[in-house]
């Protein structure tokens, strides 16, 4: 099933009482890079569930990150 660009979303949902987040996407790309690490480390990452066109995962929300933007040196 061919989906727009526009519905490829990825959602990160966590909370503070629990220690699990969970990622459900359209995304083919994350889909991707996920699947790796759920086959690289399948202690840690975990598939949920998935459908035709969007797949679930399950790690623990310690490994969602957020970062400063990087800065680029003028040398």
């Amino acid at each position: 099933m061919k989906i727009s660009r526009y519905e490829q979303e990825t959602i990160v949902n966590y909370n503070a009482g629990e220690q699990t987040a969970t990622v459900y996407t359209k995304d083919k790309a994350v889909m991707r890079k996920l699947d790796t690490l759920v086959a690289n480390f399948p202690d840690t990452y975990k598939l949920m569930g998935q459908d035709e066109v969007s797949k679930r995962y399950s790690f623990p929300k310690a490994y969602a990150r957020y970062r400063k933007p990087r800065t680029v040196s003028k040398e």
